[in-house]
């Protein structure tokens, strides 16, 4: 689903508004647990990606080649990476068992929000406005449990804050990018997918490149982004950033 299908979908639902709760909880033994878990076009954001290899403990080049299908999108020829379905007749998620979901402390930020959608776009602030949308499916049955929650205590509870500085700063980039008109040429296109998606590819990139030797990066964050997953990702977006965009706060060209 694209950008655009997915505002599309979200726009024909309710829309849960600042304030305003809903009820829900999933749990092992209500009738409908894992049959959300299947079926799925789950797109995975860089994040996504680097908190699930790293919770197999695989390398990111094999994760991607293992549970992603990657494609482009139309119009902008940024690469998409999607959650790779079981071959069976539910098109199960390769993670979920009878008792649930096996990686679930690291589980995609789509799972963490639901039955919520998020929304977003920018403001005239330079931030990020929200909207949450209720996701009712047919089959669930959370909705008839009692338990009360607003947007704010559902994310919160679900542990998705983290997700949120992560996934709009990547949001952010693909909608500047999509603002110029262009589209990406092959070469850059395999150039996100490694600074994004393969962040261990990525640091060997920085290492062989002597990329440091070319801009203003201190101690403290060179050696932060060549042991940290999260520092690398960060690094990663102002990388691109510069190179999309000619131009980054966050990472300045050596004079």
């Amino acid at each position: 689903m694209s950008k655009d299908e997915t505002k599309e979908f979200l726009d024909s639902l309710p829309e849960l508004k600042k304030g305003e709760s809903y009820c829900f909880k999933c749990y092992p033994g209500i009738s409908c647990f894992n049959e959300c878990c299947g079926d799925l076009n789950l797109v995975m954001t860089p994040y996504d990606v680097l908190r699930l290899r790293r919770h197999l403990e695989m390398a990111s080049r094999d994760f991607v080649h293992v549970h992603c299908e990657t494609s482009v999108m139309p119009d902008t020829r940024f690469p998409v990476m999607r959650l790779r379905m079981t071959d069976n007749a539910k098109r199960s998620c390769p993670f979920v068992r009878t008792e649930g979901c096996s990686v679930y402390p690291d589980r995609p930020g789509a799972c963490r929000t639901y039955p919520l959608g998020r929304a977003t776009r920018p403001n005239d602030d330079g931030g990020v406005e929200e909207q949450f949308f209720v996701v009712r499916e047919p089959h669930c049955r959370g909705f008839e449990e009692p338990d009360e929650w607003t947007s704010e205590e559902w994310l919160k509870d679900q542990g998705f804050e983290v997700y949120v500085r992560f996934n709009d700063r990547y949001m952010d980039l693909l909608a500047r990018f999509k603002e110029t008109g262009k589209q990406l040429p092959d070469q850059m296109v395999q150039m996100v997918v490694l600074a994004l998606y393969q962040l261990d590819d990525f640091r060997g990139m920085i290492e062989n490149m002597r990329v440091f030797d070319r801009f203003e990066v201190d101690g403290e964050r060179r050696k932060a982004v060549m042991e940290d997953d999260e520092a690398t990702l960060e690094f990663a977006y102002d990388w691109l950033e510069l190179m999309l965009f000619r131009s980054c706060e966050n990472l300045k060209p050596k004079m």
